[in-house]
Parts: C-alpha cells; sequence; structure tokens
C-alpha cells in the first residue's frame, strides 16, 4: 500500500490493522544496498564517531528506503514498520556497524544513558525496572508507556524472545482527544509546567537530578506529549524538594493509565528479526510487554536501539527548552547527555548535522543545578 504523507493524526488500534500504508518491506536491490555498504566499511574499519555517509556507501535505491521510512515516521501513524533487512547474516558486531551506517542517513544520533552510549543494547542484562536508577532497556520487564528523548527512536531487531516482548505503541493525539472527552477539566493539569520528572541519573554532572516539562505540548498547532509515570513516581520519592503531586496531578496520571493499554487504543506488534520499528517520540507513546528468555546466551532476545533528532521534525514548545535543548524544528536536541561525552562525539554531532542540513548550537545545560534551586525556593 502507497505511504500516505499526510500530517499526524489521531488513530486508534483498528486503524492501524486497516491501514498498513506504515509498513514498508525492502526489496532484493534494496537489501544488497546494505550488504556491499558493510562489506566496504568492513573494509575502512573507522571508529563509529568518525563515520561519514561515504564509509558506509548506500546505493541511492537502500538510502530511499530509508528516506521513506523516516518520512513515514513524521506522517499519518506516526510509526513505521521496515522488514527484510539481513540481521541474520550478520553478526553482532557487524549488525551494529550496518545500524550506525544506516543512521547517517537518517538524522544525529543522540546519547541515550549515563554511560553517554548512542547504540543500545535492548536486552536482558539483569536490571532492574522500577527501582532508583532504573531503565527498561536492560531488563525483561514490561514497561510503563512511555516516549523516548529523541525526535524518532529505532529498533533494529536481532533475536526475539521465548515468550513476549510484544511491542505496543498508541497514538498520543488520540489519548489527548480522549481525556478531553472523559475528563475536560484535566487538559489544564496536563499542560502545566508543574510536572518534575526524574533523569534516573542519566543528566549531564552540570543538571539537577530531575526536570520539568508538561505532559502535553503545543507550538502554533503541533501537538505533542511526553509522559513515564515511572520517572515522574522517582522524582517524588528520590527528591525530597521536588514538589508533591497534587490531587488533580495523581487523578491525570490515573486516567492515562486506564486509557493507554486498552485494546481500543494501544496496538500490538511483534518485531521479527530483520525488523526496524522506527517511532515519531512526540506523536506516540510505546511500552513492552515482559519476556521470558531462551538459557542460551546466543538465543537470547536482542535488539538495537538508536535515538535521532531528524531534519524533518517539528517545533516543540518553548517551555520544552528545559529538557530537549533546542525546540526549532529540524533542530538537533534531545537525548540524555550523561557523563561520558567525548570530543569525539562533539565533532561527529557538529559534523552530521551539516550533512543532514540540520539547525545546530552546540549544547549546554539552561537549567544547571543552581538555577533549579532557585526555581524551587520561589516555589
Amino acid at each position: 500500500m502507497a505511504q500516505n504523507n499526510s500530517p499526524p493524526r489521531p488513530w486508534k488500534a483498528e486503524d492501524v490493522c486497516r491501514d498498513t500504508s506504515w509498513i514498508l518491506r525492502l526489496s532484493p536491490e534494496e537489501v544488497d544496498g546494505f550488504r556491499v555498504a558493510l562489506a566496504h566499511a568492513l573494509k575502512v574499519d573507522k571508529p563509529s564517531l568518525d563515520m561519514e555517509q561515504c564509509d558506509f556507501p548506500l546505493p541511492e535505491c537502500s538510502r530511499l528506503a530509508l528516506m521513506r521510512a523516516i518520512a513515514t515516521t513524521q506522517g499519518r501513524w506516526g510509526m513505521c514498520l521496515v522488514k527484510g533487512f539481513p540481521t541474520g547474516e550478520w553478526s553482532e558486531a557487524e549488525m551494529r556497524l550496518a545500524y550506525w551506517g544506516m543512521s547517517l542517513y537518517m538524522g544525529v544520533a543522540r546519547t541515550q544513558n549515563r554511560a553517554s552510549e548512542i547504540i543500545n543494547d535492548v536486552r536482558d542484562a539483569g536490571g532492574s525496572y522500577k527501582v532508583k536508577g532504573g531503565r527498561g532497556y536492560n531488563t525483561n520487564a514490561g514497561l510503563d508507556f512511555h516516549q523516548d528523548s529523541c525526535d524518532v527512536v529505532s529498533l533494529l531487531c536481532r533475536r526475539t524472545a521465548r515468550s513476549g516482548g510484544t511491542s505496543k505503541v498508541m497514538s498520543s493525539l488520540a489519548l489527548r482527544d480522549r481525556v478531553k472527552e472523559l475528563r475536560p477539566d484535566l487538559m489544564p493539569v496536563l499542560q502545566d509546567n508543574n510536572w518534575f520528572h526524574s533523569f534516573q541519573g542519566a543528566q549531564d554532572p552540570s543538571q539537577p537530578g530531575f526536570y520539568r516539562c508538561s505532559i502535553f505540548g503545543d507550538n502554533n498547532g503541533f501537538f505533542c506529549a511526553r509522559t513515564n509515570r515511572k520517572n515522574t513516581v522517582a522524582a517524588q520519592s528520590d527528591f525530597p524538594e521536588v514538589p508533591r503531586l497534587t490531587k488533580q496531578q495523581e487523578e491525570a496520571l490515573d486516567l492515562l493509565d486506564t486509557i493507554m493499554p486498552t485494546d481500543e487504543y494501544c496496538y500490538s506488534m511483534e518485531l521479527e528479526p530483520g525488523d526496524m520499528q522506527l517511532l515519531n517520540s512526540l506523536v506516540t507513546l510505546h511500552s513492552r510487554t515482559p519476556f521470558k528468555d531462551y538459557e542460551d546466551p546466543d538465543q537470547k532476545r536482542h535488539l538495537m536501539r538508536l535515538w535521532m533528532s531528524i531534519p524533518t521534525s517539528q517545533p516543540l514548545p518553548p517551555r520544552w527548552a528545559e529538557y530537549w535543548g533546542d525546540v526549532r524544528a529540524g533542530a538537533v536536541r534531545g537525548g540524555y547527555r550523561g557523563s561520558v561525552i567525548t570530543p569525539q562525539f562533539l565533532v561527529y554531532e557538529k559534523r552530521q548535522a551539516e550533512t543532514m542540513k540540520m539547525k545546530f548550537t552546540p549544547w549546554e545545560p539552561l537549567v544547571k543545578q543552581e538555577d533549579m534551586a532557585r526555581i524551587l525556593a520561589a516555589h
């Protein structure tokens, strides 16, 4: 089915079942292009952050396939599933290199954790989810509905679990509309900036351990949403100086938790080896069911994750700059800085922004620890 290029609109699960224009299947010629580019990159043997597009030379058909995928995330459904990457032919190191090479044609990668990593392995490494500093990607837990800190989050599937690990996606625009129907009085609460969320230890050392960001936002008709109840609760439990949630804020979070997992609004998909899922973080929310893995380490569930800023992103509300850094459309923004940002990464993001013709301002914290202390003192 042809790709639908209309702007993001609210959808329910039955809509994405009926219209599968968000699913793209690679042709044999496109797949061969990724093989050829990987073979070249292996011979060049550059560190990832030093690589440029010429080091992963995709033929036009394969390059256009990635461009269609990114364009699809900015269209009607806010998501795209690309099927057919030859991950079964690649070792783990080869897949990581190929995935990074693909990113050079899609956007600017963002760092994702306190270690400032640019590609995360999504697999059970024995981590815990709902604990201080807990993140979901290194556990086998079911996850709260949330969005990642980037314009587009991409998952490339290498292996699936023995059971479980189902991906769940929903439209945050549809969530907004349902809240308006059920509790219009809570819309101002969700749009208010008086929400505090934990960085879960992944912030730059100059930043406080938490930040402010409304759940719903709007910039001249461009709607966006940001919620992760686990991180909101963590801000309450880990930082006594953070203002306590009000009764209406609790009611709003409870209402979201009532709507998001329902079969009417939540679409479930099973990612298969060779699938790449791309989600527009501003207009979708996602979660995952818990999973049971194989005993053999070489069979365990394994996906790789990229967070990307992209050239065609929408503008964000000005108040979101505290968290995102840059709210301009098509700007390099988002990510968790962590504490291990290297000079090589700083050179990479500037060079890659120029390659992608994106707006770029070197990162610096808008709110430092001492600034947050003043904000709370005046609260």
